[in-house]
């Protein structure tokens, strides 16, 4: 496959729209509109929205998601959508606490994820840990992942 043959699309923060011969990855969804999630102990604010809404997203073959336990990673909007998507990669403890059609992938893992248009490939993670070495974020880590898909 050539870069050429990849489409991205930002959609804002973390989310990105992936696509290439014919499958269709999101990573980390987040279409909330602007506003205050918290004010402690740490203020959280989104200040800008999406450049897409879910609804122009349209059919995905997955979402990617590093993981749920922040909304700049995975907001109200964001999570509302995972039940209509196909299949929803991430971290054991995010799938426990999402459920569904989410599946968790352990750190250097690979699974063959099979798309609409019947493509095989894989979605691998790496080890990778969040915050600093004195104040990790225990609620499961994160999952870096990678795609690969046959042409």
């Amino acid at each position: 496959m050539r870069a050429s043959d990849i489409a991205l699309t930002l959609i804002g923060g973390p989310t990105a729209l992936i696509e290439f011969a014919g499958v269709r990855l999101l990573t980390d969804p987040t279409f909330d509109p602007p506003g205050l999630y918290q004010e402690t102990p740490v203020r959280f604010e989104k200040t800008s929205g999406p450049a897409l809404s879910v609804e122009e997203i349209e059919v995905l073959d997955g979402v990617l998601l590093s993981h749920d336990q922040h909304f700049d990673n995975l907001d109200h909007a964001g999570r509302a959508m995972l039940p209509r998507v196909p299949v929803v990669y991430t971290t054991a403890a995010g799938a426990r606490r999402l459920g569904g059609n989410a599946r968790a992938l352990a750190p250097f893992e690979t699974h063959t994820l099979v798309a609409r248009n019947g493509k095989r490939g894989g979605a691998d993670t790496q080890g990778i840990h969040h915050g600093s070495l004195r104040r990790r974020d225990r609620r499961g880590g994160i999952a870096g992942q990678d795609r690969h898909f046959e042409d």
